[in-house]
Parts: C-alpha cells; structure tokens; sequence
C-alpha cells in the first residue's frame, strides 16, 4: 500500500488515512502478509534501548489502523497495557457510538506522533459530526523489547482520564444557561475560566431548573463526585436558566487579568453578602485552583495574625512593636525580606511593610496557647477549617495546631497553613464587612444546603484590620500602594509572598479590597505579592467599581 492512499477496512466505514508517517505498508509486529495476519520474525533476543524511527512509525500505524477498523483486540495487544486499552477502545464503538472515523496521523517527533480523528456519532437517528485531535508514544516493552504504544486514556481523547469512559445518549441532566446576578449568559467560549464550573452546576442544579435533557456525547468520570463533560451535542434539549451569583463585568476582568501569568489564579467576593463574583484560572491543567487551591498564603495570613494579636491584647495598630531583621524561634531563625528592620514602628506600619518579626515575637506570650490561638482565631471569626457549602467543590482553608518552629511560621502564613485564593478573598471580606459570610456562587435555597457561620469581629478589632489594610494600599511605604493605584473608592491591601520548598522563587499572594468588593490572587512562582498578584488583584477590583 503506498503511502498517501486512503484504506478501507470494514465495509469503508471506518479508514485509517495515511499521513505524515512516510510508509506505505501497514505492518504491526512484523510484515503484513496480506491476509489480515502479521508475520512475527523468529527471534530470542529482546531488544533494549529506544524504538527507532521505523519501529515508531510501523507500531503507529498498526495501532491507528486496528482502532480505526474497530477491532479493539488488536489494537490493545499493541499497547503495553491490553486489560486498561481494550475496553476503551471497544468502548468508542460501542458506548460512544462512533459509527465512522477517519484516523489521520501527522508527522512522528521523536516519539510521539499525532493524529486527527473525523468521526461520525449515530443516536437513534440522531447524526453528527466529530472532530478532535490527540497523539500517541511509541516506547519499548518492557519485558518484551516490542515497540508498544504507551498506554494512556487520552490516546483515544485528549480529555480522557484514568477510569472515565465516553458515552452517547441521553444527558443525565439537562442543559443550563447559566446566568449572572444581572441576567447575562455565561458560557464557557467567552469565560473560558468557567468551563469545568458550569459543568458542575449543571450536574448539581440542572433538576432545578424547567430544562430537559438533550442527546449528547460525554465524558463520565471515575469518580462520581465529578460533572461529566459534555463534547458534542447531537440533539439539544431546553436549557434551563440558572441563576448565579457572578458578575459577568468582573469575571470577564478576571479572565483577562490571569491571562497576563502563567499558573494564576484569582477569586472576587462580595463581602457583605458573601457573593461569590468571579473565579478565573491560567494553568496548564483544568484544575480549579482559585477556588480547591492548597497553597501557604505567606504574609497575607497576617490578616487573621493581626485580628488575633488585637483580640488578645497583644497590641493594636498604634502600639510599638520591635521590627528587628531577624527572630530566633526555638532554634530557628526567622528573616525578614532582604534583613529589613524598623526602628521605633508600630504595628501597623509593621503590617503595612510586611515585617515578618514583628508578627512572630508578639504572640511568645501566649505560651502553651501560640499552637492553638491563630487557628482558634480563623476558625472562629473568619470561618476557615469549617465545611463551605459553595455550591461546587472547594476547599475550606486550614489551620492546624502548631509546634516548635512550625507556630512561628504559622503566623506568617508559612509552615502547616494552606489556603486557597477563595479562603483569601473572604479573609479580606470578612474584615471589611466585620462579620464572615459564607462564599456561594448560587442560592442555598436551591437545595437547602447549610452555610458555615461564625461569631462577628469584636468592632474595634475590625475597624484596625481595615485601617491597616487601608494604609498598605495607600501609604508610601505600603507594599501594596504601587499595585493598588488605579483602584479607587475605599480600599485595602496585603501582599504576601510564600516560600516554597525546591521552588527557586516564590509563591506571589495578593489580597484586597475596593468599596463591597474583595478580591485574592497567586501566581506561583511570581515573586513579591505586588509584582504578579497585585495587578491580577487590582485588575478584578477596578471591573467592580
């Protein structure tokens, strides 16, 4: 078969076309002899080292060409794992109801070589085109030296995962139009952020809405906590409305700002409602890292550190506090950025310029209780650590009990803590409405979900977080004023930067607020909080004023 020639192999339904791959016989372990069946060399020697660019090139195309005729049996024996790839395979067929594909491979680099595949899915009479691209790695048996493919799910679709299978047929839930809290349709071509969220309220809140379900293509999950994702869609149903609580300006502001840093995340909140108004991601995953991130905040901790140094007499704003440029801790010794220190400072110019020393020697005299007192205080008035009944999946922020040095790292946002950019947004929130409401992206009353509560700030420790806030985001020497300054109304800031182990640099955290909007960010590996964060921050709360 010479090369360029288009094969028919099951009653023209299913065709492998040959590609950038420059040969022209299809050969699967050894030489095609003609009549369907591969003649295998006699050999005892097993081969070692990498496939070659022939072994490449042959395993490829036997492998296209046993799936693209369906004959998944085959084409398994040609991975190194047949048990994991042959029900998927026999799966695309069967479950997903591919009735033509077309499987056209592209030039091998090194060993991966990538393919486009035109297929045709069929559903009770339901007809529709499909088209997507993917790739596959030749690699080496291991026990056989045979040129394999490595087995991946996301050989036969790139959003395949571990235990997800493809599927047509009716949708489980029916179709959304998701809207925000003016009425504007969000969708995931002009929100790209909010793809895998709106999959989401759709699994959770579709049944809610006046909507039916469609005739689709999906994706389900292994785990069943998961949404399935839809890809193609042969019959719509009605979507049902879905009322959130997102602002269409701000998240469109979000989406654009994270744009301007790779690994970035950002969350908005309404503080005094708890309104959840914008998420937006740029990451190489889909992972929904402003709102289920796992990250140390670094110094935008020092919010709730403040709040509990204030709540047990500690100190306040106006008080002197030592600002050395470094702090022993049961052996250890604490640094400030660059060995900075402030003579004759309080704390909150402290806060303002981020000494680290100066909220780690204040709190030796609780004792026995510096392990307990920062996470009693998030726990308490902020309501991290508690359950967050979002309306999708998120995390709720930790604080564990601390020991040794690991409790003065705590309270500069290092050591054991872990927030994500959602848990920040509300930290700065609940200090600037002096009461913690629950972020939500959708009423509770959709399913009569239960809110996490918590006790209000006592009203002067409140109004010392904001003024602290409000002087970092405006005074010269505020690490937040250069990022903040195109914000306008009443506004607040802190920046934090979170070391990470083996990360050459660090973490960048950002948090703030501008009138009843608050806002947090990280960009891993982005330097100081007002560098990379900042301006994502400043970005999202500007689209809210």
């Amino acid at each position: 078969m010479r090369s360029g020639a288009k094969v028919a192999v099951i009653g023209g339904v299913f065709v492998l076309a040959a590609g950038g791959i420059g040969y022209g016989a299809y050969s699967v372990l050894g030489s095609d002899t003609g009549d369907g069946t591969s003649a295998v060399a006699e050999s005892t020697e097993v081969k070692t080292g990498p496939p070659s660019e022939k072994e490449i090139a042959e395993t490829s195309k036997g492998f296209l060409k046993a799936w693209s005729s369906g004959d998944a049996t085959t084409a398994a024996l040609l991975t190194n794992n047949e048990t994991a790839a042959e029900p998927l395979l026999t799966g695309f067929a069967e479950d997903a109801h591919v009735t033509k594909a077309v499987i056209t491979p592209g030039p091998a680099v090194g060993a991966k070589v990538p393919y486009t595949v035109k297929a045709t899915v069929s559903f009770e009479g339901r007809t529709k085109p499909w088209s997507y691209s993917s790739e596959l790695t030749v690699v080496r048996g291991l026990t056989t030296g045979k040129a394999l493919v490595d087995w991946d799910p996301a050989v036969v679709h790139p959003e395949l995962t571990e235990g997800a299978v493809l599927k047509t047929g009716e949708s489980s839930t029916a179709a959304i139009e998701a809207v925000d809290r003016n009425g504007k349709v969000l969708d995931k071509e002009t929100y790209p952020s909010l793809g895998p969220v709106l999959d989401t309220l759709r699994e959770r809140y579709g049944s809610t809405t006046d909507g039916s379900p469609g005739i689709e293509t999906w994706i389900e999950p292994a785990d069943e906590q998961l949404p399935d994702t839809t890809l193609l869609t042969l019959a719509k149903g009605k979507p049902g409305k879905l009322r959130t609580t997102l602002d269409a300006k701000v998240q469109a502001a979000a989406e654009a700002a994270v744009k301007q840093y790779g690994e970035s995340s950002v969350v908005a909140v309404q503080p005094s409602t708890g309104a959840i108004q914008a998420m937006a991601n740029n990451r190489a995953d889909a992972y929904n890292a402003a709102m289920q991130g796992q990250l140390a905040p670094g110094s935008t901790m020092k919010i709730v550190t403040a709040a509990m140094i204030v709540q047990n007499g500690l100190g306040n704003m106006n008080s002197p506090v030592e600002c050395p440029s470094t702090v022993s801790w049961e052996g250890v010794t604490f640094h400030n950025l660059k060995d900075f220190s402030i003579a004759n400072g309080t704390l909150r110019e402290a806060f303002a310029r981020s000494c680290n020393t100066a909220f780690i020697k204040p709190v030796k005299p609780l004792g026995d209780r510096a392990g307990t007192a920062l996470g009693q205080e998030a726990h308490d008035y902020f309501g991290l650590g508690q359950t967050w009944e979002t309306g999708i999946p998120s995390f709720d922020g930790s604080v564990p009990e601390s020991s040794g040095a690991e409790t003065a790292a705590s309270y500069i946002g290092q050591g054991k803590i872990l927030m994500s950019p959602l848990n920040m947004a509300s930290v700065t929130a609940t200090a600037k409405n002096g009461a913690f409401k629950q972020p939500y992206i959708v009423a509770k009353s959709l399913d009569d979900r239960e809110f996490a509560v918590a006790q209000p700030l006592p009203g002067h420790v409140a109004e010392q977080l904001r003024e602290m806030m409000r002087y970092t985001a405006t005074s010269p020497s505020g690490t937040g004023t250069a990022a903040m300054a195109s914000v306008g109304g009443d506004k607040g800031a802190k920046t934090g930067s979170a070391e990470v182990d083996g990360q050459g640099t660090s973490n960048s955290w950002f948090t703030g607020f501008s009138n009843d909007l608050a806002a947090a960010a990280v960009v891993q590996s982005g330097g100081h909080g007002g560098d990379a964060a900042g301006p994502v921050v400043a970005a999202v709360l500007g689209a809210g004023s």
